[in-house]
This record gives structure tokens, sequence and C-alpha cells, in this order.
């Protein structure tokens, strides 16, 4: 088990090491600049489009609403809990500040693939409507570019189990596992639940994305808001921490053993990812089957799920593990 702990800590440094940071925060200010800031611009048109989006506006299969409830089920729960406090734990409370960062451009990236997702959509056999980059690297760049299509779905078939479900049902039992629930029966209760939902398709997905999502996501707001506000007095203090950290490293306090500027970048970038999915090329397989008819107006509403899942529930927790001193326990994870 040691050894393979040692392997996948040496892959994943390389993998999340400068040039995929580059890469990505490159790819997303690239996108940023192009769109003119339209992302920062349009916030509150993307927030009105949402509105308008509980009803069909063209060809689909779910709601544009729906679409974006089912591209958070995916973001919202474990990487704004476990992904911030690892992040923090690792890389000091000016990791939070990298998160903001990855975030606002990753906004832009999160609406290109959006835009991409609808425009280059197809039809599947069963009359329903499929895409997502395998679909829009395909039918946007050509034949020539098949075998990257085939690529991307065989690391997302591979990505979808290691970080979208190992990572889901491990942090759920082990919380639960402190109240006394065995592991094995929150194994079994989570596959059934699960099972129950996937084998509606896409539909019943999203039907219950659109009850769940935003019923966990104002609970959960509201109680970090309470620890936060209980903390009032600390929050001037904690974003001048989070800020200035983020340029000068952490020094080791209590349980925390101290981080460079780069464990900051570093950590703080990949957990924002991991939270907000921005070009993992998740949320627009969800929202390729919205019923639209204007590709635009599909990738304003996904880009609001980068706003909602870092810059409003990720500060929400980061704040509240700030204010609070806990990060300096040294506990990390879904414990912190």
């Amino acid at each position: 088990m040691q050894a393979l702990q040692d392997f996948i800590g040496t892959v994943s440094g390389i993998v999340w090491g400068p040039p995929m940071l580059i890469a990505i925060l490159g790819v997303g200010l690239l996108l940023t600049t192009r769109l003119s800031w339209l992302p920062v611009r349009k916030i509150g048109y993307g927030f009105s489009l949402l509105w308008q989006g509980r009803e069909a506006r063209g060809e689909g299969d779910i709601s544009s609403f729906r679409a974006l409830m089912t591209s958070l089920s995916a973001t919202i729960g474990i990487g704004n809990i476990a992904g911030v406090a690892t992040a923090i734990a690792l890389g000091g409370p000016g990791a939070l500040f990298w998160m903001w960062i990855t975030a606002l451009v990753g906004m832009a990236t999160k609406y290109s693939e959006a835009v991409c997702a609808v425009r280059f959509r197809e039809t599947d056999a069963d009359g329903k409507r499929i895409g997502g980059p395998m679909h829009y690297i395909k039918n946007g760049l050509g034949e020539n570019w098949k075998w990257l299509a085939f690529l991307f779905a065989t690391f997302g078939t591979v990505s979808a189990v290691g970080i979208g479900c190992m990572i889901q049902s491990n942090s759920i039992a082990d919380a639960l596992d402190d109240h006394g629930f065995p592991p094995l029966l929150t194994a079994v209760a989570v596959t059934g639940l699960t099972a129950i939902v996937l084998f509606g398709g896409i539909t019943r997905i999203a039907t219950w994305a659109s009850k769940l999502v935003p019923t966990m996501a104002v609970l959960y707001v509201l109680a970090g808001l309470v620890v936060i506000l209980m903390h009032a007095t600390e929050i001037p203090a904690a974003v001048a921490l989070v800020v200035s950290t983020a340029f000068t490293g952490t020094a080791a306090a209590g349980g925390f053993a101290g981080a460079a500027v780069w464990a900051a970048i570093r950590f703080g970038v990949a957990r924002g990812v991991f939270s907000n999915e921005a070009g993992l090329g998740s949320a627009p397989i969800a929202h390729a089957a919205a019923q639209t008819d204007s590709p635009v107006r599909q990738g304003h509403i996904a880009m609001l799920g980068t706003f909602i899942d870092t810059l409003v529930i990720c500060t929400i927790t980061g704040l509240a593990i700030v204010v609070t001193g806990v990060w300096e326990t040294g506990e990390t994870g879904v414990d912190l």
C-alpha cells in the first residue's frame, strides 16, 4: 500500500507541476482576454438567463437550469469541503486566493466548453442529445483529431472513477464512520441510491440534481455563514492573511507545518480545478443535453457553475476554516 501511495504521489507531483498549472491558468487567461472579460461583465446576465432557463427554449432533453444543476452536482460537494480543506492544510490560507484566481479565469473556460458542447452536439439512436469534449473535438477539429477524442473519452472514464466516485464515497464513509456508521453499510447505501438515479439516464439525473443541488448548496452556505458570523471580528484579519500568504508563504504554526508560495499556488490551483472542474470536460457533457437553441446562451449559464462553486461556496468553506483558526491544528481533508 505504501508503494502505491508513493507512486500516486510521484505521478501527482508531475501532473500538477508547473507545465499543467501554466496550461490551466494560461488557457483560462487567454480565453478571458479574447472574450473581452465577458464572464466578469456578464455575470448578472447569466443569472437572468438561468432563471429563464427553467423552461425549454429549443431542442434537447433537459432544461438549461437542470443542465447547470447536473453539472454542479459533480462539483458542489466534496471539492468544496475536503478539496478546500486539503488546499489550505497543504498550501496555507494563501491557497484560497489562488482558488479565486483559478475560478475567475475558469469561468471563461467553462463558458467556452458549453458553447462548443451545444454547437457540436449530436443525436443518438434513441433521439437523445449527446455531446462533450469527445464530440466537439471530433466534429469541430475534424476526422484527423478523432484519436484525441478517443483519448479524452478513455481518460475521462478513468477520471470519473477516481475523482468522481472514489473520493466522494470515501469521504462520505469517513465522515459517517466518525458517527458510528460502518463503512460497508455506507457503501451499500450509496451504491443503491446512486444506481436508482443513474439507471434513469440523464433525465432522471437532472431531475434529482435540480432538487438536491440547490437545497444542499443553500443549507451549506447558511451553515458556513453562521460559523463565519460567530467570528465576525476575525474576518478582516482572515482576508488579509489569505491575500498576504498567497505571495509570501505561510510560517509553521500549531500543527501546521508551514508552506512556501509555490505550495499555495500549486494546491490552490489544483484544488480549485478539482472543485469547479473548469476545463476537465465533465460539465459540457451535461450542458450538451440542454433544451436550448443558442450555444452562447448556454455558455453564459454554464459559467455560473464556476462562480457558484468556487467564488461563493469554496470561499465560505475557506473563510470558516481560517477565521476559526482550525487550519493550524494539523488536520486535513474532510476532518478539517
